[in-house]
């Protein structure tokens, strides 16, 4: 159909050139003399008419025909390109898109940084963890050490065996970072590496470390691990911007420890270790809403209530470090204590 309206408007167009050709001509003989302008004065007028009169039509058809090559043009811009990739959205759909459409798009890591510093807005987080359901399991530190490129014998989280007295049974202890309230390890970072958010958070900035080490000589937890030597996955981290709520890429002479998985917190998610423990072990929650979710039965909770009734406590709290780390007393144990440290350090 376009090609039609193409060679009607070529036709008109040459037709009426030949005869605007013919009347310009007409036109300018006249002005060779004055009597012969005034006796032809009504065959000019018709010219006129005529000139004007094809003017319009080809008017007309210019601006049919150039309707028409629009309507082709879009036609043409529309029609699906078939060279299609499928693309994760931010909102974590998957999309397909015509390649020629995709722009590199710098990722804006001073936005990552500012968000990391200043944390998820009206929430004070908090861990609770009951230690009469923990048998060592050690999917909570695998998944951590996933998470964080880690190596076997590095450790976000510790799990130690406590005895009370020799009267008593032993049990299993998960000590992770405390994100204390009042952390002595900020208080003598001299680069504000380590640092507290509002929502009860303490992360540390590895572009800023310096490997001064203060911060692990001042933690009472033991929480802290330095990079003596090359992180797991140097190489395949190399180019990665770096990622403050998930401490990727690690890098050597530098401090790691536990998170929180703020990253995961951010997409409304349970941290890693919470998430991966079989056994009921780990609760997680907003102190604010005073609510924590176990992270096995997928339950929620009325923290201040599971306090009371199971007698949480924190852990050396006559430091005054205040923790956001809570801990259920091993009473009433689900499964009898196996020490299985040998056959740990057999696997690793």
């Amino acid at each position: 159909m376009l090609l039609q309206v193409l060679n009607q408007f070529r036709w008109i167009v040459s037709a009426s050139g030949f005869k605007l050709t013919e009347q310009i001509l007409f036109m300018s003989n006249n002005n060779n003399s004055t009597d012969d302008r005034i006796n032809n004065e009504g065959e000019d007028k018709n010219s006129r008419r005529a000139f004007f009169k094809n003017f319009g039509l080809i008017g007309a058809v210019a601006a049919a025909g150039g309707a028409a090559i629009y309507s082709g043009y879009k036609y043409e811009e529309s029609k699906p390109n078939h060279d299609m990739v499928k693309v994760l959205t931010a909102d974590n759909r998957l999309v397909e898109v015509p390649r020629d459409q995709i722009k590199d798009i710098k990722l804006d890591t001073s936005e990552l940084q500012r968000k990391g510093r200043e944390g998820l807005k009206g929430h004070r987080f908090v861990m609770v963890i009951d230690l009469s359901k923990c048998r060592n399991a050690r999917k909570c530190i695998s998944a951590c050490q996933g998470a964080h490129h880690l190596r076997p014998y590095e450790y976000h989280i510790n799990t130690l065996v406590m005895q009370e007295s020799p009267e008593t049974a032993p049990y299993y202890m998960p000590k992770p970072c405390q994100h204390c309230d009042n952390p002595p390890c900020v208080a003598v970072c001299p680069v504000n590496a380590t640092f507290k958010r509002q929502d009860g958070i303490v992360l540390i900035d590895n572009e800023r470390c310096i490997g001064c080490r203060f911060c692990i000589a001042a933690c009472p937890y033991s929480a802290r691990l330095f990079h003596w030597e090359e992180p797991l996955m140097a190489e395949a981290d190399k180019g990665k911007p770096y990622n403050i709520e998930l401490n990727v890429p690690q890098k050597k002479g530098t401090v790691t420890k536990c998170l929180f998985s703020s990253d995961r917190l951010r997409e409304g998610k349970l941290p890693y270790c919470v998430s991966a423990c079989p056994n009921g072990v780990y609760y997680f929650g907003d102190e604010n809403q005073d609510a924590v979710t176990n992270g096995t039965t997928k339950e929620t909770y009325r923290l201040s209530e599971l306090l009371r009734v199971n007698g949480g406590y924190h852990l050396m709290p006559e430091l005054g470090t205040k923790p956001r780390v809570f801990y259920l007393p091993p009473k009433n144990r689900l499964f009898e204590f196996k020490d299985t440290r040998d056959q740990n350090k057999e696997k690793t």
